[in-house]
């Protein structure tokens, strides 16, 4: 009888932490299922100076315990193409949205009114110059600092002195603000060191912007102001095509760090696009969990580089997320 009653006992224990694991994987089941859903639109998501925003937005996502989902676009996308994945997103259930706003007179209201259905956070850039926090909030750095700073490294490597020398500028869209908010910051920067700016090529990039840079007028110095423009050029220096300019720029990828080592970019300005993907998923989930919360903007830092400093103990978290 003693031995029937202990493995009645045991059969029973065994029984009970099967129900057991059964109920937990259950509710795990249940609490996936119930996760907000956060999705995340910028333009050409497969770049590669998408990949620290992208490793920002992963590791916020598993510390908020959302859905994380990157839309992916292939192309540079129009208002209308951006519209309609918006809305598609909305209407397959994501909670908040996080954009990268096309350029475009239009662009801000159709944010807007995406906005009055689910959360939305801008990152990068503002879909105009018109800044608009409890509508329309960014995640974004110092985009007119960045600006400044990269004026102030070329200064230094000229004694403050630049009479004489002409300039180039490249950057990647005339209708962003964000670029020409570097635009201003560089020109401000240098405004009484004695350069000329001999020329300013906006555009939306393609497969023909290297002819474009190409077909420049000749400069001293080439100033480029995003991560396209600067890996632009750093190809062009490489192939010998600037006519011996030198190259100063702002770029997050590791193709611009490359540059940056080879020798053919002086200087580097880099954005922390981690942080950029990081805080703005994490204020847009707690937004998801408190609607009455209004969401702010987000201000990240950016970091000097110079070849002699790339690999140094300060950068390695840098070129670290850059690869992910």
């Amino acid at each position: 009888m003693k031995n029937d009653k202990k493995v009645f006992i045991l059969i029973e224990a065994v029984l009970a932490a099967i129900v057991l694991a059964m109920a937990i994987f259950l509710l795990s089941e249940k609490s996936e299922a119930d996760m907000d859903k956060v999705s995340v639109i910028v333009q050409n998501s497969g770049d590669n100076q998408w990949a620290a925003f992208i490793y920002g937005l992963k590791m916020a996502a598993a510390d908020q315990k959302v859905e994380l989902l990157v839309v992916n676009t292939e192309t540079m996308l129009t208002a209308e193409e951006q519209k309609d994945l918006i809305d598609g997103e909305i209407e397959n259930g994501a909670g908040a949205v996080i954009v990268q706003p096309v350029p475009g007179a239009d662009t801000g209201e159709m944010l807007k009114k995406a906005r009055n259905r689910v959360p939305v956070m801008q990152v990068e850039d503002t879909a105009s110059g018109e800044r608009d926090p409890s509508v329309l909030p960014t995640t974004e750095p110092d985009h007119y600092s960045m600006g400044t700073a990269l004026a102030e490294e070329l200064l230094k490597d000229y004694n403050g002195n630049l009479d004489g020398k002409t300039i180039g500028i490249l950057m990647e869209s005339g209708d962003s603000a964000a670029s020409e908010k570097r635009r201003q910051g560089f020109k401000d920067g240098i405004k009484d060191a004695g350069a000329k700016i001999r020329w300013t090529a906006a555009r939306i990039f393609d497969e023909s912007s290297d002819a474009s840079l190409e077909d420049q007028p000749e400069v001293d110095l080439v100033v480029a102001l995003d991560d396209n423009s600067l890996t632009t050029s750093g190809e062009c220096s490489a192939a010998n095509n600037l006519h011996g300019a030198i190259v100063y720029g702002i770029g997050n990828s590791t193709e611009a760090a490359y540059y940056l080592d080879a020798g053919y970019v002086e200087c580097l300005v880099v954005p922390d696009e981690f942080n950029v993907g990081y805080q703005s998923l994490t204020e847009i989930a707690e937004s998801l969990g408190n609607r009455l919360r209004k969401t702010r903007d987000i201000t990240v830092s950016y970091t000097v580089i110079r070849g002699d400093t790339l690999f140094s103990k300060e950068n390695q978290e840098i070129l670290f997320t850059m690869s992910q």
